[in-house]
């Protein structure tokens, strides 16, 4: 169980912490510093990378924590909490991968900035209601081991 512990945990770090970073210190720098062409480029090339990340985030949360779970046999109720804030986290993400990022893919390799800045104000939206469940579920963690 340890093992799977830590996977989680790390996993949960990658994700929140790199929405966060993006979120609060890369996004708002980008957006003084960079014109819309290379501040396009730049999170499509910023997303490539991280989203591999976390899909492999994704995976590890979900798999270690159907196995916690299932080592618990009755989970309480603040790991249910977790369960659920954590299913919609990666659905919102999918749908991140799949719809927005698509799109701001596409514009950018079309050079179409403005269907690209468009994708691109759906994401951060999407990205910090995900950054806030995550925050939220991490509360969740820490005040539903601590309560018992």
């Amino acid at each position: 169980m340890i093992l799977a512990k830590f996977l989680h945990v790390l996993s949960v770090v990658i994700w929140v912490g790199g929405m966060f970073f993006a979120y609060m210190a890369l996004r708002p720098v980008a957006a003084e510093c960079l014109e819309p062409p290379q501040r396009l480029n730049l999170w499509e090339g910023v997303f490539g990378r991280f989203f591999l990340w976390v899909w492999a985030a994704v995976a590890l949360i979900l798999f270690s924590g159907l196995y916690m779970m299932a080592l618990l046999g009755k989970p309480p109720v603040y790991v249910m909490i977790m369960f659920t804030l954590g299913v919609v986290m990666m659905l919102l993400f999918a749908h991140v991968f799949f719809a927005p990022y698509k799109r701001l893919k596409r514009a950018v390799a079309a050079q179409d900035w403005k269907a690209g800045g468009a994708a691109l104000g759906q994401i951060r939206k999407l990205i910090a209601i995900n950054l806030s469940l995550g925050l939220l579920t991490v509360g969740v963690a820490t005040l539903g081991v601590a309560l018992g």
